[in-house]
């Protein structure tokens, strides 16, 4: 077994539009001696009410306005992240940038934590082109409601633990 894959944390954002600071959804999935031994699903009211891409992920503001905003719902996740190597997300800049945007605008720390890329481990491990979400997961066999932030989080998960068991190691 990989040593990455005794302890991260796959991670997804949905945005409600091209802000990164207007996560409206996050997703975290967390894997210890490659297996899930936890998930988690949030919903986020951003700061803006101004949705354009409900049409990519169905969330509406109408669904989110009496959530918590980001910096309680990261407040309530810290549990789930304690110890955890690294994150790994599929376009993990996307997912960066959308966190280092939300701790910024809750004043919070951003966590000091390595991102992992699933694209970049798809192409390197097995080659896989293209490296969009759901053509490496047809490539790999996994299960995916794309842009579904649980689903998304769940298969970088599994992309990761797979990698793991062909040799693959972050580093």
């Amino acid at each position: 077994m990989s040593d990455t894959a005794d302890s991260f944390v796959a991670i997804d954002f949905e945005t409600a539009n091209e802000r990164p600071d207007s996560a409206c959804a996050m997703a975290l999935v967390r894997v210890e001696g490659g297996q899930i031994v936890h998930r988690e699903v949030c919903l986020i009211r951003p700061s803006s009410e101004r949705f354009t891409f409900a049409g990519i992920h169905g969330i509406s503001w109408t669904q989110v306005r009496n959530e918590r905003p980001f910096g309680e719902v990261w407040q309530g996740v810290q549990g789930i992240l304690a110890g955890m190597q690294h994150f790994a997300a599929h376009n993990a800049s996307f997912d960066k940038r959308v966190l280092t945007a939300c701790c910024q605008q809750a004043r919070l720390a951003t966590p000091p934590v390595p991102f992992v890329c699933t694209v970049q481990v798809a192409r390197a491990v097995w080659n896989i082109r293209p490296t969009k979400l759901p053509d490496v997961c047809r490539a790999l066999s996994i299960q995916l409601k794309h842009h579904d932030p649980a689903s998304d989080a769940e298969a970088c998960a599994t992309i990761i633990v797979k990698a793991g068991q062909v040799g693959w190691r972050h580093r």
